[in-house]
C-alpha cells in the first residue's frame, strides 16, 4: 500500500471487529507491571489477528509478571518491554484475565484501583512493591494444564523509531507495544490529543498503539493505557504523532504468533 493512499485514521478495533480483546482495557492495580501489559494486551490482539478470529484469547499479564524474571526487570517495580516478547518467544504465556475473572489459566491477582481519578475503587497505592509469586499450575477447574496452555511467539522484534514504519506493523500485524516519559499533565487526561505542557516527569509507562488518526489537523496515535475504562478517555489516549512526543516512538517492540499452535486448537 502507498503512502499516498495510506489511510488518514486507522483504528484496529474496526479493522478487526472479530477480536474482541482490541477493545479491552485492564487495570494494573498497585503494580508497575504496564510493561507485561502492554505486551499481553497486544500479543493476544495479534493471536486473533492471524488466525481471523478463530483464536480468541486473553493473555495472562500474571504469567508474564511474575515467571520473568531478571530478563524482564524487577516485576512490580518496572520492567522492559523487549524482554516481554522474548520471554513470550522463549517461555510462551499461558491465558488469564482480569482479576477474579476466573478466566483462562492465570488470571491477575492484584485487585484494579483507581488511578488518578475518583471512583467507586480505593485509589492505587502507587506503583512498586512485592511482585506475586510465579506459579506454574493453572487455577482449579481450569484445563489444559499450565504447559499445555502456553501461547508461543515464533519473532519478537523492535519496529524503527520512525512514523511511516510502525503505522505499516499496525496496519499489516495489529496493535504494538510502545513506551513514553509521563509528566504529571498526563495523568488526567480526559480527551484530546495530549501533547505534554507541563509538570514535572514522573516515569516512563508501557502501553499499545492500536491506531492513528488527525484531530482539529494535529496528527495522534490512538492509545490503550491500563489504568481501567474510567481513566482517560474510556481507558483510551491521543498521543501527538510524528514527533516522536515524550518518546512514544522510540521503544516500539512487536512479534508474530506461532501460527502452527493455532492449526492444532481450531
Amino acid at each position: 500500500m502507498s503512502w499516498s493512499t495510506m489511510l488518514i485514521n486507522f483504528d484496529a478495533r474496526e479493522q478487526w471487529p472479530q477480536c474482541p480483546t482490541i477493545k479491552e482495557i485492564r487495570d494494573q492495580g498497585s503494580c508497575g507491571s504496564c510493561w507485561a501489559f502492554g505486551a499481553v494486551e497486544a500479543i493476544s490482539d495479534r493471536i486473533c489477528i492471524l488466525s481471523n478470529g478463530l483464536q480468541n484469547v486473553e493473555v495472562s499479564a500474571e504469567d508474564l509478571l511474575t515467571c520473568c524474571g531478571f530478563q524482564c526487570g524487577e516485576g512490580c517495580n518496572g520492567g522492559f518491554p523487549s524482554g516481554a516478547w522474548n520471554f513470550w518467544k522463549k517461555q510462551g504465556l499461558v491465558s488469564g484475565g482480569l482479576y477474579d475473572s476466573h478466566i483462562g489459566c492465570r488470571p491477575y491477582s492484584i485487585p484494579p484501583c483507581e488511578h488518578h481519578v475518583n471512583g467507586s475503587r480505593p485509589p492505587c497505592s502507587g506503583e512498586g512493591g512485592d511482585t506475586p509469586k510465579c506459579s506454574k499450575i493453572c487455577e482449579p477447574g481450569y484445563s489444559p494444564s499450565y504447559k499445555e496452555d502456553k501461547h508461543f511467539g515464533c519473532d519478537a522484534y523492535s519496529v524503527p523509531s520512525d512514523e511511516k514504519e510502525i503505522m505499516a506493523e499496525i496496519y499489516k500485524n495489529g496493535p504494538v507495544e510502545a513506551a513514553f516519559s509521563v509528566y504529571t499533565d498526563f495523568l488526567l487526561y480526559k480527551s484530546g490529543v495530549y501533547q505534554h505542557v507541563s509538570g514535572e516527569m514522573v516515569g516512563g509507562h508501557a502501553v499499545r498503539i492500536l491506531g492513528w488518526g488527525v484531530e482539529n489537523g494535529t496528527p495522534y496515535w490512538l492509545v490503550g493505557n491500563s489504568w481501567n475504562t474510567d481513566w482517560g478517555d474510556n481507558g483510551f489516549f491521543k498521543i501527538l504523532r510524528g514527533r516522536d512526543h515524550c518518546g512514544i516512538e522510540s521503544e516500539i517492540v512487536a512479534g508474530v504468533p506461532c501460527t502452527e499452535h493455532y492449526s492444532e486448537r481450531i
